[in-house]
């Protein structure tokens, strides 16, 4: 694989189901907007030279952008998804279906960074402040509210990072 430089590389942070406004229903307008606008995105940022592309595995939001990077990169082979995998134990309590969407994106990433070898508190957070440092471009999905949406955010922008709001009706 060829060494991204942080210019190179872009990250997500965004809602998991329970704080999008249209829960687990995907095939919400809504949803499928938001799906078509982080495509959009995606094409956009591929076309300005990125290539790296890292998801927190996380439900929701995250799925939805490790799909539509696959897509893209079905298009451009030189895409280059990561997971950063917060815990061995990220999707140990799902139900199978999100079980099973998990482990399909998971065997589908170029790159599997492991965060930590087991679950702690910190995890999540350190799989988001990960994410950051190594991304010039984070992509929000966020509707409101705190949480680690929100924290990933403001610490994205300590850095300096630019920051792209994905709309969430």
């Amino acid at each position: 694989m060829t060494n991204y430089t942080q210019n190179a590389t872009c990250c997500l942070t965004g809602h998991r189901p329970n704080k999008l406004p249209w829960g687990v229903d995907e095939e919400d307008p809504r949803c499928l907007r938001l799906k078509a606008e982080l495509r959009g995105i995606l094409a956009g940022l591929y076309e300005r030279g990125l290539r790296r592309f890292i998801c927190g595995m996380a439900l929701g939001a995250d799925m939805y952008f490790a799909e539509a990077v696959l897509e893209l990169r079905s298009l451009h082979p030189d895409v280059v998804l990561e997971a950063a995998v917060p815990c061995p134990e990220q999707a140990e309590k799902w139900n199978a279906a999100n079980r099973e969407r998990y482990e399909r994106i998971l065997s589908l990433c170029d790159v599997k960074t492991l965060i930590s070898p087991r679950y702690t508190r910190s995890c999540m957070q350190e799989r988001n402040r990960y994410m950051v440092e190594e991304s010039s471009v984070v992509i929000g999905v966020y509707s409101g509210g705190s949480g680690g949406t929100l924290n990933t955010l403001r610490y994205a922008l300590s850095l300096g990072r630019e920051l792209v709001l994905a709309p969430v009706e």
